[in-house]
């Protein structure tokens, strides 16, 4: 197995193959850095070896993935990787804070009231729309070709009911084409369209509001702030409010997403194979387009729409979970902490240059004081970063700090998975799954707790945590304790 050289308790370095450049940034303590498996390990080496490849950092979240290791940043000033995003684009994180004392939801007839009323206006599962929830807002085919093609603009959000103020709350509230043009998007959509590269757009369109399935989730948390003074300070900036009801949604483009990146994926093989270009590693999943290319700006094209289509899609989440709390605990107001992606590739400056940075299962950390914050609310304490670990254990908020430069300005996205679907379901017991989270008093939508999703199918939380923190990439700024989780009960696929 390649070797891991440890420089510090939680950072390490992985040489390439005859130590053929800059190596592999490696961010994980002991107990983690034993514990990759060698495909993620490869994956890890045949994405830093693939052209024009400048880093590559795994995170101590990381697990194999499709081309690239779920829990890595690659860096390219030259090139476009659709894999390192992968088939969801723009999965992403949105916390929102509420006004709610944690004492209002300690009965349980409460929390089932607003698991239900969540459940009326935000439906879960592969190929689920709104016409399944009776309270959703109903999209058609013209306003979905407007939250696509602009992401949260003021006519998108007044339109669906989402406080337009919540966009200065997004990583990105909005994304442009190639050209930096929304007229770009606006010609890719009609090509697309014309084509029928997506033949059933106005469905899709139906699935903005929705959580999907797989390891997507709503959460209802109770905001712990760290007892630190740095961090209360940085708290009020974010908007988090100690000891009250907060909710963490995890989702991205769902299947509009999926099937704009799925046929990235076929056009890019074509491409390879029609003019005889190896794949890298000869993984297909590492197929890329030198930037400048009809096919670099095709893929950044529909890869701005997918992202779009994520935002709106949060947004409009948290309005409808906004308003269930309200139907439930009249009164009740609630504001955007933040929305932020793990998985986007977006043009930064690494070491001095624009690249792109792709980050697969990663999440953006940029600390106070950075030029790409300045006219942001954050542009002094950095922005928020959310990280959800399982329910058992909590999530957090947190912060990034100066030594995030060496990560690519990245941390990682959350647990990651220790376990496959499959293998979890032959491995774990449902009802001490279920059990878990009754004694934990953590409730659910679903009769049985997905046992795919459960939290011993993932990575010590703790542990990661210890890494990014023992690195000095970030600070935990408040703690989220789940009181009751909304979760897709259907089986998923690996």
């Amino acid at each position: 197995m390649n070797s891991i050289h440890k420089t510090d308790e939680a950072i390490g370095f992985l040489p390439l193959p005859e130590n053929k450049g800059k190596p592999i940034t490696v961010i994980g303590t002991d107990a983690i850095r034993d514990n990759f498996d060698e495909t993620c390990i490869q994956q890890a080496i045949n994405s830093r070896m693939a052209p024009g490849v400048t880093d590559v950092i795994l995170n101590p979240d990381a697990h194999a993935g499709y081309g690239a290791p779920v829990g890595c940043v690659m860096v390219s000033p030259t090139h476009i990787y659709p894999g390192p995003v992968g088939v969801d684009i723009k999965c992403s994180m949105s916390l929102l804070q509420l006004d709610i004392p944690e004492d209002a939801i300690r009965d349980k007839a409460t929390r089932r009231a607003l698991i239900n009323a969540i459940v009326e206006r935000t439906p879960t599962g592969a190929g689920r729309g709104q016409r399944s929830a009776k309270k959703a807002r109903l999209v058609d085919r013209e306003l979905g070709a407007s939250a696509v093609t602009q992401g949260a603009s003021r006519e998108v959000c007044e339109a669906l009911g989402i406080p337009f103020e919540w966009a200065q709350r997004c990583e990105d509230s909005t994304h442009v084409g190639h050209d930096g043009t929304y007229d770009a998007l606006r010609s890719r959509l009609d090509f697309i369209l014309d084509a029928g590269r997506i033949r059933n757009f106005a469905e899709k369109m139906t699935q903005l509001g929705s959580y999907g399935g797989g390891n997507h989730f709503g959460e209802c948390e109770i905001t712990q702030v760290t007892d630190r003074p740095w961090a209360r300070e940085t708290a009020e900036t974010f908007g988090l409010r100690d000891g009250h009801v907060s909710f963490l949604s995890h989702c991205g483009s769902r299947g509009f997403g999926n099937l704009l990146a799925q046929g990235q994926f076929r056009d890019l093989e074509n491409k390879f194979r029609a003019w005889s270009t190896p794949f890298p590693a000869g993984d297909k999943q590492l197929v890329y387009a030198p930037l400048g290319t009809p096919e670099a700006d095709a893929y950044l094209d529909d890869m701005a729409l997918g992202a779009n289509f994520a935002t709106v899609n949060h947004l409009l989440i948290n309005a409808l979970v906004l308003e269930a709390f309200q139907e439930v605990l009249p009164g009740a107001k609630g504001r955007l902490v933040y929305f932020i992606s793990h998985n986007i590739a977006r043009e930064e400056i690494v070491d001095g240059q624009k690249s792109w940075v792709h980050r697969k299962g990663a999440t953006r950390a940029i600390p106070g004081g950075h030029f790409s914050l300045k006219d942001t609310p954050f542009e002094k304490t950095g922005h928020p970063i959310l990280l959800p670990g399982n329910p058992r254990d909590g999530s957090v908020v947190m912060v990034a700090r100066a030594g995030a430069e060496r990560t690519a300005w990245s941390v990682n996205h959350g647990a990651g998975r220790q376990m496959g679907r499959k293998h979890a379901a032959r491995t774990l017991d449902q009802k001490t799954v279920n059990a878990e989270f009754d004694v934990s008093d953590i409730m659910t939508n679903c009769r049985n707790y997905p046992i795919d999703e459960a939290p011993e199918a993932y990575k010590n939380f703790p542990e990661v945590l210890r890494s990014v923190e023992s690195a000095r990439l970030a600070e935990t700024v408040a703690k989220l304790q789940a009181r009751f989780v909304i979760k897709d009960e259907a089986a998923a696929d690996d």
